[in-house]
């Protein structure tokens, strides 16, 4: 991570405080010399991944009014234009692409993301 950069994550709070401190150098030291690479980097992502900083933009107006319809009763089976809505959601809110994927807890653990700040963009309206 560049000197100064805010952390998108956990990940890159640690790999900071690891840097600060000099444990960084030092794994880093010891993966040159056994060539066994540490997996500093893959562990950054996975945390940055799991707990992130980021803040959620504000939904459109237009996807409101369509999770208000569809949140309430959400189906059992996501048709693949349910999806699609949702994917374009998610990317708006996160500014982060969802892959597509046969995952119901996937999709389960997606849409309460963006219910969570749809409750609180619609509670402060």
């Amino acid at each position: 991570m560049a000197k100064g950069r805010k952390p998108k994550g956990l990940g890159d709070t640690i790999e900071q405080i690891t840097t600060a401190t000099g444990i960084k150098a030092v794994v880093d030291k010891i993966s040159e010399v056994t060539g066994i690479d540490c997996g500093c980097e893959e562990r950054k992502d996975a945390l940055n991944k799991l707990w992130s900083y980021r803040q959620p933009n504000c939904i459109s107006e237009d996807n409101v009014t369509w999770l208000t319809d569809f949140l309430p009763n959400k189906p059992e089976q996501l048709t693949i234009k349910a999806q699609e809505r949702l994917k374009i959601i998610y990317k708006e809110v996160f500014s982060i692409d969802f892959k597509t994927t046969s995952c119901g807890s996937c999709w389960r653990d997606m849409i309460r993301e963006i219910e969570r700040v749809y409750e609180v963009q619609t509670n402060e309206q």
